[in-house]
């Protein structure tokens, strides 16, 4: 009986926080991505962080009277991986085949996708939304069991482990309330639903992410100093800072293109029909949000203090593949959309991810 409700319980999961998004009340906001068939910026319906919060509060009461241990997704980790491993594929191999071709091998359907913003009911459900609003409410939820697991099993708390868990939930939480900005970012404006995002939010997200703590919550204090700790947690921070300070400065200069970000007067370049942003964190370089995640990637690896254990430098090493990759494809299409005056942009911002190196 274990097994079985260890395998089904990301469904159960992800069925209630689907039921949440459709029942709890929600902003609809118009993003920036055009249907190709109307022309016309689409609508999304918003409701991330309250759907977050009632997760938590349901994952707490669900404890406290004893009906779903606190642990039970630490003690059900690997099971719980291979159930949402068997619903992202089932998922991804559902949303692809109901869309017609648009690539000679299905692989590359498969893996890539055919649809690029599937919706129900005008936006009332956006499969993008959707996919990263389960993705966060689970990896949040795993972290939580983690950090409870620790608290009831490990006599030498780890400050770090902990440091690691809360990294790990303000990485959730962020990116909820921030969950509009979003919409101008590369996965709404290019990326189609196939097994890479949709495998990619209901398995690999939830679950991979939190590597670092599948491999120490039942580890003790490992000893490193408290003011290195303290450093990993501002290495963090300004990781943060990169990231959502460029995906912040662009969205307020797509919305808002005279108004200052914090204290930086926007300066772009133009071709008469489009605006390349040139200064603030996008005058550093072209992607310094992608070198903002691999740094909060790295922080959360190194936070636990066990830096011999190979697997949690999983995170950071998969971050550094994927953006390596992400920004060859982002310039292709920004080349592909600006032209010459992409060339101009490059000529000024002539880094792709880290200033002064690369």
């Amino acid at each position: 009986m274990t097994i079985f409700l260890g395998l089904i319980t990301p469904l159960i999961a992800y069925v209630v926080i689907t039921l949440l998004h459709v029942a709890i009340p929600a902003k609809r906001v118009t993003g920036y991505v055009k249907d190709d068939a109307t022309g016309e910026v689409r609508k999304y319906r918003l409701n991330g962080r309250y759907v977050l919060a009632v997760s938590v509060i349901l994952w707490f009461l669900l404890g406290y009277v004893n009906i779903v241990p606190y642990v039970w997704l630490y003690e059900t980790r690997w099971l719980g991986l291979i159930g949402a491993c068997v619903i992202g594929l089932a998922y991804s191999l559902v949303v692809v085949l109901r869309v017609p071709p648009n690539r000679a091998s299905f692989f590359a359907d498969l893996w890539f996708g055919r649809s690029k913003d599937p919706q129900l009911k005008d936006g009332f459900v956006d499969a993008k939304v959707w996919l990263y609003l389960v993705g966060a409410v689970m990896l949040q939820l795993n972290v939580l069991s983690f950090a409870a697991f620790h608290l009831q099993n490990v006599e030498s708390i780890n400050p770090g482990f902990l440091l690691g868990c809360a990294m790990l939930t303000w990485f959730c939480v962020e990116y909820l309330i921030f969950e509009r900005i979003h919409l101008w970012t590369y996965d709404f404006i290019a990326e189609r639903v196939g097994f890479k995002l949709g495998f990619g939010c209901l398995a690999f997200y939830p679950y991979f992410y939190s590597v670092s703590l599948w491999f120490t919550a039942d580890l003790p204090n490992p000893g490193i100093p408290v003011w290195v700790t303290v450093l990993f947690g501002a290495l963090f921070l300004c990781g943060w800072v990169l990231t959502r300070g460029a995906n912040m400065q662009k969205f307020s200069f797509k919305t808002k293109p005279g108004q200052k970000f914090l204290w930086i007067e926007p300066q772009a370049i133009s071709d008469g029909n489009n605006r390349l942003l040139v200064n603030g964190f996008w005058g550093a370089s072209r992607h310094i949000n992608y070198l903002g995640e691999i740094i909060q990637a790295v922080a959360i690896a190194l936070a636990p203090g066990y830096f011999a254990i190979w697997m949690v430098w999983l995170y950071p090493i998969y971050y550094i593949g994927l953006f390596l990759s992400r920004q060859i494809d982002d310039d292709a299409i920004c080349q592909a959309k600006y032209g010459d005056l992409w060339d101009e942009y490059t000529a000024k911002v002539k880094y792709r991810i880290v200033p002064g190196l690369y």
